[in-house]
């Protein structure tokens, strides 16, 4: 007797985590003119231009940020510079790093860094 297959239904309902989490990993952009007329007379013009992402997102798409942000916070770096998964851990790394030197996390050494260790006569 063959056991039936049962479809899989999945949940449309997201936890705010999980809105927060799509929203800074995609981006959203606010784009807004709002006008106030009274009698055919602009009474207020209201322009809004606002962007919400994280700063791997916005750095991603080329956004600028305002000047009064420190370029120098450890999240704008890790925006700029390349990652990778580790091939021992899994871990999101710069891919500088695992390639010079080791994964932080399990110690797995990278091909071009053992090379490096070894001496030039060989051995």
């Amino acid at each position: 007797m063959a056991a039936q297959a049962r479809p899989i239904t999945m949940s449309n309902s997201l936890g705010l985590a999980d809105v927060v989490d799509r929203v800074l990993e995609k981006g959203v952009v606010i784009d807004a003119d709002i006008a106030i007329f009274i009698a055919g007379t602009e009474l207020l013009n209201i322009r809004i231009r606002a962007a919400v992402a994280s700063f791997e997102t916005a750095a991603r798409y080329g956004l600028e940020f305002p000047s009064g942000v420190d370029r120098a916070l450890s999240s704008w770096q890790g925006a700029v510079e390349a990652k990778e998964s580790c091939p021992g851990c899994g871990k999101r790394q710069s891919a500088k790093a695992l390639l010079e030197k080791a994964c932080p996390w399990c110690g797995w050494v990278s091909a071009l860094s053992k090379q490096r260790a070894q001496p030039v006569g060989g051995a």
